[in-house]
């Protein structure tokens, strides 16, 4: 597993009107082809009447499943510049179509690609971008009279706090990055003078937004 890449939120759109054609970018994760396929499918049934309805994705952990289809444009100027975007933002997972109508005004072939590039990356900007970082899930049980201190020094962390557990005693679930669990137990003991219990969990990963540059 990857200890950490960049993907798109679960879905979004967004629409541009360029020389009088109206481009409708939709962007959706996409961990496997066939999730993909189906999403350029649901797209293409949404907007049957359209002039085209263009595509691109990269899936895998290695970006080995690479596709674009250009749907009737000239080839290379629509389903390889919109893939191209992908690979520049370095989206892992994801999935795009580029729904076109004909506004009656031809755009020659660098207009295309400049417009189903930049429809691609609108919609990604509006549908947004994560880094997936694989963590580890450590569980922290302490007596209440350590809670405010130690919720305090977690948040102003490197580590996430994730939920605190109200029990017998206080349970604050924290996810930090692989290869920092030791690093994290003593700094958990010496906060707590060694009062804590800690409890290592499994691995997963955590969302956390990219601020679009």
């Amino acid at each position: 597993m990857l200890e950490t890449y960049h993907t798109v939120k679960t879905e979004g759109s967004e629409e541009v009107i360029i020389q009088k054609s109206r481009f409708i970018g939709y962007v959706r994760r996409c961990e496997t082809e066939e999730e993909a396929q189906a999403f350029i499918q649901e797209i293409k049934k949404k907007h049957s009447d359209a002039t085209h309805n263009c595509s691109a994705y990269m899936i895998g952990e290695h970006d080995l499943i690479q596709k674009a289809n250009d749907d009737g444009e000239p080839s290379g100027t629509a389903g390889v510049p919109m893939l191209e975007v992908l690979k520049k933002r370095g989206l892992k997972d994801t999935a795009v179509v580029v729904t076109r109508y004909f506004g009656g005004i031809k755009l020659g072939a660098g207009g295309l690609i400049r417009a189903y590039g930049g429809t691609t990356s609108t919609a990604i900007d509006a549908t947004g971008v994560v880094r997936r970082q694989l963590m580890k899930q450590m569980k922290v049980t302490v007596d209440y009279h350590l809670l405010g201190k130690l919720e305090n020094e977690v948040r102003n962390s490197k580590y996430t706090l994730d939920t605190i557990n109200y029990l017998e005693n206080v349970e604050l679930i924290i996810y930090v990055e692989s290869g920092q669990e030791t690093e994290f137990e003593s700094w958990i003991v010496d906060l707590t003078s060694n009062q804590a219990q800690i409890t290592i969990g499994e691995s997963s990963y955590v969302e956390f937004d990219v601020t679009p540059e």
